[in-house]
């Protein structure tokens, strides 16, 4: 289900030069140029609201959020 969740708001919001090509999980979405800053703090907004989690400033690094992997770790170990 969270999995389910980050990957429709990653989807629905980036623009992927190669459409044909799928995103994978293990996929970091930083080092592919998917994500800017904006996209960036719309994706910590979405997974505290989401979520009912708090993101606390030492824990916004590009580990948590690079993969859709990480996110998921990440949202599992704060719930």
């Amino acid at each position: 289900m969270i999995r389910e969740k980050i990957r429709d708001l990653i989807q629905k919001n980036l623009v992927m030069e190669n459409e044909v090509e799928e995103l994978k999980d293990s996929d970091n979405i930083f080092e592919m140029g998917y994500v800017n800053s904006l996209f960036a703090m719309k994706l910590v907004t979405f997974v505290e609201d989401e979520f009912d989690i708090i993101i606390e400033n030492d824990e916004l690094n590009i580990e948590n959020f690079s993969t859709i992997n990480n996110i998921v770790i990440f949202i599992e170990g704060k719930l």
